[in-house]
């Protein structure tokens, strides 16, 4: 049996989601056209307004709304650090940890030869330009463990290596409340890599 047709579409836009399947997308469509024609009406208002308003830093690439963003305009950060993710999703999740205090720069990927995403792809010579006008001491890199994430970040560090910027990674190893006898070899082997004194 088809749907009709506008019920397909939504079906086929909502199973374009990450990690929404076939299944997902029904029961998410159905959700949808049960709501209250006023809940339908803000969603679908808060999808445009964020697609409308929302755009990148000219400083950090973070998404945003004004321009420069509150983190880049704030007063109270280090401007001696700059700390690299992949996503904006990533700047949220360094925030909610209430220690670090440095600026950031978002990449907007990583390198991926198999997916065709190179350097020139993410925001690499942006952050080039910046290292160049701003007195930087410390570029922390902060990409994900992934083997993408890896190969980002060693060709970052050896980019930046020659500049005189002290480079460093973020500590891998195994999550609070973890067991040791749960955790792969290759967490272990970072863990044990970066371990520091008590």
């Amino acid at each position: 049996m088809q749907y009709p047709a506008p019920i397909q579409e939504l079906v086929d836009q909502l199973s374009r989601l990450p990690g929404v399947g076939p299944k997902t997308a029904q029961r998410l469509a159905f959700f949808l056209l049960n709501l209250p024609p006023g809940e339908a009406e803000r969603l679908a208002t808060a999808i445009t307004t964020a697609r409308r308003t929302i755009r990148y830093c000219s400083v950090c690439f973070n998404f945003t709304d004004v321009d420069p963003c509150a983190l880049c305009r704030s007063g109270q950060r280090d401007d001696h650090v700059i700390l690299v993710v992949e996503q904006p999703k990533d700047v949220v999740a360094m925030e909610k940890t209430r220690e670090y205090r440095g600026r950031y720069h978002v990449l907007h990927g990583a390198i991926s030869p198999m997916d065709g995403i190179g350097p020139e792809d993410l925001k690499v010579r942006e952050l080039l330009k910046r290292l160049a006008d701003q007195a930087v001491n410390e570029v922390i890199l902060a990409t994900s463990s992934s083997l993408e994430g890896e190969a980002t970040a060693l060709y970052l560090s050896r980019l930046l290596k020659p500049t005189g910027i002290q480079v460093t990674r973020i500590a891998r190893g195994i999550p609070m409340g973890g067991d040791l006898d749960y955790t792969d070899e290759v967490t272990l082997l970072k863990a044990l890599e970066g371990r520091r004194e008590l």
